[in-house]
């Protein structure tokens, strides 16, 4: 028994992460996608660069693949960001780990398209697999929809599947209430964070 963990923003869910998932699918018995999540205590934290928040995403995959593979919100953050500093020293990035594997048994392997997330998630000894990073990426998607939420002409329909893009409509009250936010973004040894949340 063979397991792949794809831990990711997916935020929004993408042609490209439906391809990564579906190449996992033959690789692996079970596929556990993880989205990550940033909590303050039971609450979600969303911003410009993680809009959707975990039930939405969740929503997103379970469109297009049902119950053919695992969802869970196991890589999850908790606040203050920065106790998960440095990494391997943190004691709370150890307990990262241990959530991240909750309920795998076997054998079992990491994907990422990043080379820096590969080296990070093979110093938490998660055996990573670092596949071709894909050319359509979540970001450029997430400009696009905000572009269309400020009234500007926009092609991000046709980077996702039909059925999230009916899902993103539904939340489109989501899309125009952080189009006109700054991104209150803090990247930290090479991981996007929320700002807020970073220290308590």
């Amino acid at each position: 028994m063979i397991t792949a963990l794809y831990l990711a923003h997916l935020n929004p869910v993408t042609k490209a992460h439906i391809e990564i998932i579906s190449e996992l699918k033959k690789e692996a018995d079970i596929v556990r996608v993880m989205p990550v999540v940033f909590r303050d205590e039971k609450r979600e934290i969303n911003s410009k660069s993680f809009p959707f928040n975990f039930e939405t995403r969740k929503k997103m995959l379970t469109s297009v693949f049902g119950d053919s593979i695992q969802i869970t919100d196991d890589y999850a953050f908790y606040a203050p960001f920065k106790k998960y500093l440095p990494p391997l020293l943190a004691p709370k990035s150890w307990k990262l780990r241990k959530q991240i594997l909750h309920g795998v048994e076997g054998k079992f392997f990491s994907y990422t398209g990043d080379k820096a997330e590969g080296y990070m998630l093979k110093m938490y000894r998660l055996k990573p697999r670092i596949g071709e990073r894909k050319s359509l990426s979540a970001a450029s998607v997430k400009e696009k929809l905000y572009d269309a939420a400020l009234g500007s002409k926009s092609s991000w329909k046709e980077d996702v599947p039909e059925s999230i893009s009916k899902i993103i409509e539904e939340n489109w009250k989501t899309v125009e209430k952080f189009a006109n936010m700054e991104d209150t973004t803090r990247r930290v040894a090479g991981m996007k964070f929320p700002k807020e949340g970073w220290s308590k």
